[in-house]
């Protein structure tokens, strides 16, 4: 553990999460008697070498406040953005108030990402550790993939030996994300991810293989298979 180094962390948590069709904001929904943002953070929050987190909420969150880790002292509220790049960067700031430095390892992490495992953070931070630009975590394409033209029709089969799925945590420096993320904003560029942010401003992300366990819950037949999951653990 010693080798591992020490971090922050960023969960961008204001998007509304329309496709669940849910009376509230995805992250504020029930996984097994606790909601899926507070099953997100107990990855981190139970890490040694955490050295302090920023969750990035609406202005008008009226969720938040009601769940016990609200009161947890290493959890800072940072204000929420339009998009999600505009939430973490948020948060990165926050974190810098706090005396975050430039040089300092920043995680960032879906907040509706309740299945991360200990031992892919711990992997992530390992090889990362001493990795000039930084990286995610990720897994390769399994399946067949296909680019489609505009009328739905197949226009070609993608080599998926060259295409990984993008996962959270992503890690970077926090003064490289910083400022990727303002500049990527200020030209309207496609930010997607914090790595597409880094590649934006002519990084190279590293990959880290995870597990494939590790998702996202983005329509209600994710959180019913995550409901299963956690019911058995």
């Amino acid at each position: 553990m010693s080798l591992l180094p020490s971090f922050w962390a960023v969960i961008p948590a204001a998007g509304v999460g329309a496709r669940m069709r849910a009376d509230r904001p995805k992250q504020y929904l029930d996984l097994c008697g606790r909601s899926l943002l507070e099953r997100t953070l107990d990855c981190f929050l139970g890490h040694p070498r955490l050295r302090g987190l920023a969750v990035s909420l609406a202005p008008e969150d009226p969720w938040w406040p009601t769940l016990a880790c609200a009161r947890d002292a290493r959890i800072l509220r940072a204000p929420g953005g339009r998009e999600r790049a505009d939430s973490v960067l948020g948060g990165l700031l926050l974190l810098a108030e706090q005396g975050a430095t430039d040089g300092d390892w920043v995680l960032v992490h879906d907040a509706a990402r309740p299945n991360l495992r200990r031992d892919d953070l711990d992997r992530l931070l390992a090889e990362l550790a001493q990795d000039p630009v930084g990286g995610l975590l990720g897994v390769p394409a399994r399946d067949t993939l296909k680019r489609v033209g505009r009328d739905g029709r197949v226009s070609e089969t993608v080599d998926r030996s060259q295409v990984w799925l993008a996962y959270t945590p992503q890690m970077f420096r926090l003064g490289a994300l910083r400022d990727a993320l303002s500049a990527g904003l200020a030209a309207g560029a496609a930010i997607t991810d914090e790595a597409s942010a880094m590649e934006w401003a002519g990084h190279a992300p590293r990959l880290v293989e995870g597990r494939v366990d590790n998702i996202k819950v983005t329509t209600p037949e994710d959180l019913q298979r995550l409901q299963v999951v956690f019911a058995e653990a």
